[in-house]
């Protein structure tokens, strides 16, 4: 399969928190893997096997964030290229990514898969989850892809699972009735939902499996058609304005 001329990650200017974003080296994989032992205790996210897949397939969409002067590993971005139309909304994270290793990354597709992001728990509050997530925005223009999706783990689901559905759920979260620690995150950056679909990671507790597939639309090349796809049920639903009180 031929490969698509990949550019430089666009550099950013240095941001108040101290950290940069530079693309993942094999020095970084056991800082990353130790950073996914905090998160996932148990069920560790990645491998040093899975890293180097990840770089041999896709290096630029293995993204760091960096202490500036440390160089210490903050936080982490795993994407690849998928061609949508090869998928269903409904396959899971193992489907998507080929069971973790990337292997089926699509340089001619049009779509950013974001595989999984973490941010270090340590260095939560620093900005760090928001200088990643435009790093991956600017690769997504720099490459000229039409999007950004993924697949968000409900993962506060678990506290309401005996009340509603983890659609009703995900609609509340949408209106800002309820917070969830992932999708509450990304639907501040743009990311909008599509559909919500079980068994996306079947073994997470906390999400109970559920995930709401996000996307994020990069205007400068999608075309009309993109957006028709956006379901309407899930649209963020703006407070209506209220009349003018009268003098």
């Amino acid at each position: 399969m031929k490969r698509r001329g990949l550019p430089r990650i666009t550099p950013m200017t240095q941001p108040p928190h101290n950290a940069h974003i530079r693309t993942l080296q094999p020095r970084d994989f056991a800082a990353v893997r130790a950073m996914g032992l905090k998160i996932y205790p148990h069920d560790v996210p990645w491998t040093e096997q899975y890293f180097r897949s990840h770089v041999e397939m896709f290096p630029q969409g293995q993204l760091v964030a960096v202490d500036n002067d440390t160089d210490r590993v903050l936080g982490y971005a795993a994407s690849l290229i998928v061609n949508w139309d090869d998928y269903e909304f409904s396959d899971s994270w193992n489907t998507f990514t080929d069971k973790g290793y990337f292997t089926n990354h699509d340089p001619q597709g049009v779509t950013l898969y974001g595989a999984d992001l973490m941010v270090d728990p340590d260095t939560q509050g620093r900005g760090i989850g928001k200088l990643i997530y435009k790093a991956r925005e600017q690769l997504c223009r720099d490459l000229k892809l039409r999007r950004i999706r993924a697949g968000a783990r409900l993962a506060g689901y678990h506290r309401y699972a005996d009340q509603m559905s983890p659609e009703d759920y995900t609609l509340k979260v949408i209106a800002r009735e309820l917070g969830d620690p992932t999708l509450s995150f990304q639907l501040k950056r743009g990311f909008r939902v599509l559909a919500v679909v079980k068994g996306y990671m079947p073994h997470d507790p906390r999400s109970m499996g559920y995930a709401a597939v996000i996307e994020w639309i990069n205007h400068q090349v999608a075309q009309p058609k993109d957006y028709r796809k956006r379901s309407p049920l899930y649209a963020k639903h703006r407070k209506p304005k209220q009349p003018p009180k009268s003098q």
